[in-house]
């Protein structure tokens, strides 16, 4: 039995609060103020992103290995001394995953996950949760893809929780969080769902 269920993870989220593991594995629920967001409209690849995406360097999949993303999101990294996803939290969100809430979007070069990111989709708003690489660039274009998914699908609102140089680069912006609260229920009353964008080259859909 996992420790959250996929109950409490959807009601955690429609109000504001999403969960976080400390590493004695315990979990707490988090509601930043200010609140960081990446205003849809706002996201414009890099200069040196637009040859990769036009070459299709990578192949995109969209939630053929959610936990497979997971564990490369969990994995240890130079800059950081811990992970805050715990087994409890990948077991919760793979979960989730099988509820149809949870996706990953996924960047594989000679059939290998090199990159990706998963986050949580609640009618018009998707949690993005986070990211790894371990090829250069493969989550700059998972990102691109999200970005497109969102935007064909009718999304309103992204959230990234907090701020960071991570999250900078896609143009994320911090706001009140009652500013998000109030953003946060206008789009969970937008029907949206996430689905594959037809006209991206090089996406393959399970």
């Amino acid at each position: 039995m996992s420790a959250l269920s996929p109950d409490d993870i959807l009601n955690g989220y429609i109000n504001g609060i999403f969960p976080m593991a400390e590493a004695d594995g315990t979990i707490y629920w988090y509601s930043p103020n200010p609140r960081a967001i990446i205003p849809l409209n706002a996201y414009k690849p890099s200069k040196s992103l637009r040859p990769i995406l036009n070459k299709n360097y990578f192949e995109i999949r969209i939630d053929s290995d959610f936990e497979g993303v997971m564990r490369g999101c969990a994995a240890p990294r130079t800059k950081e001394p811990g992970t805050w996803i715990s087994e409890d939290i990948i077991e919760s969100y793979s979960e989730l995953h099988r509820f149809g809430y949870a996706h990953s979007v996924e960047a594989y070069r000679e059939n290998r996950l090199v990159g990706g990111l998963y986050g949580v989709s609640i009618n018009g708003v998707f949690f993005g949760e986070s990211m790894f690489t371990v090829e250069s660039n493969a989550s700059k274009v998972a990102f691109h893809y999200l970005i497109e998914i969102l935007k064909h699908n009718g999304f309103r609102l992204l959230d990234t929780q907090f701020i960071n140089d991570n999250v900078l680069r896609y143009g994320a912006i911090e706001i009140p969080r009652e500013e998000y609260l109030d953003m946060l229920g206008k789009a969970l009353k937008v029907k949206a769902r996430f689905n594959g964008v037809p006209f991206t080259q090089g996406v393959q859909l399970n």
